[in-house]
Formats: C-alpha cells, structure tokens, sequence
C-alpha cells in the first residue's frame, strides 16, 4: 500500500521547516482541507466560524474589543502569524496576533444583522484570523457582535475555548503580547504532531477497507457550495436520559431524509459531518483538530439501532482524514469527487461558556443567508432545548421543496427520539 497522505505531508513539512528562517508549524488535514478548499473557489475566501451575540444597545466598547482580540489571539499560535504555502506545502508562519475589531456601518433601511452578513461576505483571503465586528440596530436597542474566526484556526469544538479567553481578556483590559511565548509554541506544535500521528495510524489498510465498504456506492447528486441561502429552524424538548446518545444518528437520518427530498430518487448522497477531538495528552490549545467523516444517506427510512451500529463502526476510524476516504470510495470504484451533498453539525451548548462584556451576558443568536460549503446544512444545538436549523441552497432548491424537505426532517427526528 502506498504510503499515506499525512506521512507524504510531514516528510514536504519537515524539509520546508528545516530551510526556512522563521518558524513554520505543521498543520493537520483538516487544516490543509480548508486551505486548498480557499484555493480552489472562485473568490478565494476562507470558509468562516461565526458566532452571533445580541446586546444591549451601549454594551461594547471597540476599543476595549480590540484589545480582547488582539490579547485572546496572543495566546494561541492559530491566531497568530498566517497561513501560507512554502515550496508547495501549506504551513502556518508564526508571528504576531491575527486579530481586529470594528464597527459595521447599517445602511439606511438595513438591520444589523444584514450589515454584519455582508461584512462577513467581503472577508479578504489574506485578513485576520480573528475578527469582531460590531453592528447596531438604527432603531433598536440592542447591538450585534459577530465573533469570527478563520476555519483553518479554530472548529466548532474550540469554540468554547475562544469565548472563555475573550471574557477574560475583555475583564482584564491589558495591553496584548505582541506574539505567542515559546510554551503556547511548543503545546501547540506538540499537539499538532500528535493530531498527525493519529491521522497517519488511521489510514491503514483496514480503515481503506472499511471505508471502500461503506463509501463504495456514492455517486452523489452533484455538491458544492451554496453562496445564496435560506434557514428554516424550530425547536424541540432537550433529549433526556437515553435519547441523548440517541440524538446524533437520528440527526444522521432525519438529515439524510431532508437530503433526498431535495436531491430527488439519486442513489446513496454524501453527508459530511465534523467528529473527533484532541488526542489523548493534547494540550488544550485552539486549533482545527475535528475531522469531517461522511455518511452514505440512503434514500428511505433506517432502524436507528442499525443506524448507529454502522455510525459506530466508523467512529472507530474517525481519524481518517476526509482524502483519504475519498481515496478509499474511488478505490472501491465510487465516481465521487469528494464534494459533499449535505452537512450536519451538532454542538452541544452545555460545553460553551457564555461571551460575557461588561458584565452582560450576550444572549446568541443566528443568521439566515451566509454562504454554505454545501447545497443543504443542517445545524443543531442541544441545551435548554434541541434547537434544529436547515439552511439550503436558494438558486437550487426553491423554497416550497425545502420546507417539505425541513417536515421530513423534523418528522424523521421525533419518530426516532421518541423510540429512543
């Protein structure tokens, strides 16, 4: 068997870093995913991680926000410096904190919600990693702060990590570091080199076989990004007790089921999802360590126990790098091209501090049109409440179909929670 991507990876990295005068971090595959991604699309904007915080209006304070951001990216190497590509192999360059804050103009007319999308949607490819842009209603009484981080820094599970550090930092109100220290250089390295380790090990022959088996038949309906969307979203009780563990696979098909009312009667689609975490021993740093694994959405209704027997066979090979299983379902004779047909993410809120600015706790809330990496994604968020949205792709799918699409979806994940 050839030897892996990530092994091909560290030996370019390794050659790069040893003749170079500053210092280069090596980055994992879910990293480069995102770089070649940017590369690839048209405008060369980098996929983006908001958060959307309301507050009362008069809260914030620019200044003070700047100098959060800039003291929060100090501490983490990912917000620090830049990704760049140094004889054809993507790294990340170390230097000072990547970070900026400032005020979103609202046209006359507009809301600020509006505004802070279309700030987010002129996001240069070479701006900051860290970005906190603050828009106020003309008429309102509240004020809207974006928390945005470049996806190649940070992924949905570090999100907790960059609230804390922003709280703190925005309490604190000290001038910032003008570039990491050495520790916060050698955890981050350290836990970026287990991270790829980890990769190399799971990419054997016996997690090719297992994904040949299980991605062999996609042929997929055609993915690719979504740059004019609309969001549906509705909220259901929190799953309890064994409908917890429950949750994720009937997310898997309720999506699934959304997926083929939008797509038609195609074959298996691809459905990409974000899993894993740090490896064990991993320092808790910011950085993009979750995978994106893909389901095979079969068109009709599953058993959710055999659902998530199969959805547990490949959590034992979620270290996988999403190339290599697409080298896995071309090697098994699949004509996919490694686009995917849909997205779910699942966070749980329980995990998150709360952003808190001057004492007020920002009360989250969610934006409809932002570009999507997929024709149909499906966010969902368990705290208080399960709170489930879908957002598709409006040039695609007109509204009617995605609305009948959203009642499959919520229809197939009440008759599976209800049997959990």
């Amino acid at each position: 068997m050839p030897a892996s991507i990530t092994a091909a990876y560290l030996a370019r990295y390794r050659s790069a870093a040893a003749d170079a005068t500053t210092d280069l971090l090596p980055l994992t595959g879910a990293q480069r995913r995102f770089l070649i991604t940017r590369r690839l699309a048209a405008a060369g904007r980098p996929d983006v991680v908001p958060l959307f915080f309301a507050y009362p209006r008069g809260t914030l304070d620019l200044d003070r926000l700047g100098r959060a951001a800039a003291a929060t990216a100090a501490r983490h190497p990912a917000l620090c410096g830049g990704f760049a590509t140094v004889r054809g192999t993507p790294v990340l360059r170390v230097g000072g904190p990547s970070a900026a804050a400032g005020a979103v103009p609202v046209a006359p007319g507009g809301t600020a919600r509006s505004a802070l999308r279309e700030a987010l949607l002129d996001w240069p490819a070479d701006g900051p990693a860290l970005r906190l842009l603050v828009a106020r209603e003309p008429d309102g009484e509240e004020e809207v702060l974006a928390v945005a981080v470049d996806h190649a820094a940070c992924d949905e599970q570090s999100l907790g990590i960059l609230t804390a550090d922003l709280t703190e930092a925005y309490a604190r109100d000290e001038a910032p570091a003008t570039a990491p220290d050495r520790a916060a250089l050698d955890g981050y390295r350290e836990a970026v080199e287990r991270q790829l380790a980890a990769e190399d090990a799971a990419a054997g022959a016996a997690a090719q076989a297992h994904w040949g088996r299980r991605l062999g038949g996609l042929s997929g309906a055609g993915g690719g990004a979504a740059p004019t969307t609309g969001m549906l979203s509705h909220r259901l009780p929190a799953a309890e007790g064994a409908a917890r563990s429950a949750v994720f696979p009937a997310l898997l098909d309720a999506t699934a089921a959304a997926a083929h009312r939008l797509h038609g009667p195609v074959g298996p689609l691809a459905l990409g999802y974000p899993w894993g975490g740090r490896p064990p021993g991993a320092a808790p740093v910011l950085g993009c360590f979750l995978n994106t694994l893909v389901h095979p959405a079969d068109p009709g209704a599953a058993a959710l126990d055999d659902l998530a027997d199969a959805w547990w066979d490949d959590l034992d090979h979620a270290d996988t790098p999403f190339d290599e299983l697409v080298r896995a379902a071309r090697t098994a004779g699949a004509p996919w091209t490694g686009a995917l047909d849909g997205m779910l993410t699942l966070e749980d809120l329980h995990r998150r501090p709360p952003l808190v600015l001057g004492g007020v706790p920002g009360r989250e809330t969610h934006l409809a049109g932002r570009p999507l990496a997929a024709p149909l994604a499906v966010a969902a968020s368990h705290g208080d409440d399960l709170l489930v949205r879908l957002a598709w792709d409006r040039e695609r799918f007109p509204e009617a179909t995605a609305r009948a699409a959203f009642e499959d979806l919520l229809a197939t994940l009440r008759r599976h929670l209800h049997a959990a």
